[in-house]
């Protein structure tokens, strides 16, 4: 599992207090599904980030980056 992912899956594990498994699961689940839901190109940016082959440390954050993805979800904007 990817820097990103694992983090994400700790974030998990730990508001919905469940075990780092459990969450790494859920993780895979929810990225699997987000990933084809995007058109190819975004989805390869999509699978860089998650492989940690693009530098996140310029100020976006994984708070951002969920809001990127509600956005493209039909989340709020």
């Amino acid at each position: 599992m990817s820097n990103v992912k694992t983090e994400i899956a700790e974030l998990v594990a730990k508001k919905v207090k469940i075990t780092q498994p459990q969450a790494e699961q859920a993780v895979d689940v929810v990225l699997d599904f987000v990933k084809k839901k995007l058109p190819a190109n975004a989805a390869a940016q999509f699978d860089a980030i998650l492989e940690g082959n693009i530098d996140l440390s310029d100020g976006i954050g994984l708070d951002d980056a969920a809001g990127l993805l509600g956005g493209l979800l039909g989340g709020k904007k």
